[in-house]
């Protein structure tokens, strides 16, 4: 993942990524994950832009630090600066005029014997090597008196304590928030190199597509998964480039994916890439797009058409809302993170009380809508319905039920991703 700044020949996915091995009926969830994990590679060049500007990028080399953090031995309380050479007992110590505080540090030494008042942050002067809190001493006659014993650099932070000038504090592929932000100001950087932002396009096709609102006919579909899509891919921190609608033609369809190619990085369509008498996406794409239609094991999604239009990835989401909500999640978010030269993520996940009972089939992974409770437990959707939209904003995230599961009861452990999760 070690680029140069600049770059913009950035290698092409090979037209055999998506490829399969011959035999193969049912993809399981795993195999299809390590499968995207192995074969996809980043597509998107570098470029050095503003720490202030960096929020949510992703960094295209490892950053290391130009400066120690904290740059200078400094005090970690309020108190009293003093060279201490084994403080046991009773103590008094002169104090000396004016102090030490943090961006006005005292000017003089200090000898033994003596002490300095120093306010948090503040550089340790000249002869100091601990501090004794204000809380500890009585302060009479311009001098302190305390009750030893004070250990050794007591309340005190060495330089470079946090991290050392010239340490590697982060690695190329990470996605910088705010405390990634905060690090690379702390220890000097002002600009940072990072990848270009991935611009993921997003198609809707289909005759019965129709902008929300537009119509009342009971035939027409409003068209949902389009802006849900751009809203996944917006959050995930890439580009969302509305591509809009084409209905069932194959020349619109085709002029439609040629345009798409020179604005886009990645493409998004959602139904008709199946094999049906009306999916225009499929036959177009296994014509000219050296199509690849994964059958995964997996309630709901199941087909997942993976192809190149003139080189660019295209994931062939399925058309039910839910299912295509799901397969962005578990397939798209972290292939688009590969892409856009992140890390493969795994979302977070954690295992809870199950507070419904359920029976499925063996052999397929199948992830429910489910909402976590106040008491722990988590509760599924009343309805597995890929259609069943109003599933998605009642649930907080998914519950995954692998393969081998096959009843659940009440108070089962099962395992729960949090929608947070996934970046939403």
């Amino acid at each position: 993942m070690q680029v140069g700044l600049g770059t913009s020949d950035v290698p092409p996915v090979k037209d055999d990524c998506f490829a399969l091995p011959e035999g193969t009926h049912w993809t399981p969830v795993q195999e299809a994950l390590d499968r995207l994990k192995g074969r996809l590679s980043t597509v998107v060049g570098v470029e050095k832009i503003p720490l202030d500007a960096a929020s949510g990028r992703i960094l295209a080399l490892d950053q290391v630090a130009l400066r120690a953090n904290p740059p200078a031995a400094n005090s970690a309380v309020d108190g009293y600066g003093l060279s201490n050479s084994g403080v046991a007992g009773l103590q008094e110590f002169q104090v000396l005029d004016g102090r030490a505080a943090a961006g006005a540090p005292y000017e003089g030494s200090v000898a033994a014997g003596q002490a300095v008042r120093i306010l948090t942050g503040a550089v340790l002067p000249a002869g100091v090597d601990s501090v004794v809190m204000q809380e500890d001493v009585a302060f009479q006659g311009g001098a302190i008196k305390f009750n030893g014993p004070l250990k050794p650099r007591a309340n005190t932070r060495r330089a470079g304590e946090d991290v050392d000038k010239g340490e590697v504090i982060l690695r190329a592929g990470q996605r910088l928030t705010a405390p990634e932000i905060a690090i690379l100001a702390a220890t000097g950087t002002q600009d940072v190199p990072v990848f270009q932002q991935l611009r993921v396009g997003v198609l809707s096709t289909g005759d019965e597509i129709v902008a929300p609102g537009s119509t009342q006919i009971p035939s027409a579909t409003y068209d949902a998964n389009r802006p849900m899509l751009l809203s996944l891919a917006a959050a995930w921190g890439h580009v969302a480039v509305d591509l809009g609608h084409v209905e069932d033609d194959r020349n619109v369809l085709e002029a439609a994916l040629d345009a798409a190619a020179s604005q886009v990085d990645v493409v998004f369509t959602s139904g008709g890439a199946s094999g049906g008498d009306e999916d225009h996406v499929g036959a177009l794409l296994a014509e000219k797009g050296a199509l690849q239609t994964w059958r995964i094991a997996i309630k709901p999604g199941r087909p997942l058409a993976l192809a190149l239009w003139k080189g660019v990835p295209v994931f062939g989401l399925p058309g039910n809302p839910v299912a295509a909500f799901v397969c962005a999640l578990i397939f798209a978010r972290p292939s688009l993170g590969v892409l856009s030269g992140a890390e493969w993520d795994v979302p977070l996940g954690f295992n809870v009380p199950a507070a419904f009972s359920k029976r499925k089939k063996p052999g397929r992974r199948e992830f429910l809508r489910a909402r976590l409770a106040e008491d722990g437990r988590v509760e599924a959707f009343a309805s597995e319905g890929s259609g069943r939209i109003s599933g998605l904003s009642w649930a907080n995230g998914l519950i995954e039920l692998s393969e081998d599961q096959t009843e659940i009861n009440e108070g089962s452990p099962v395992r729960f991703l949090p929608f947070s999760g996934f970046g939403i």
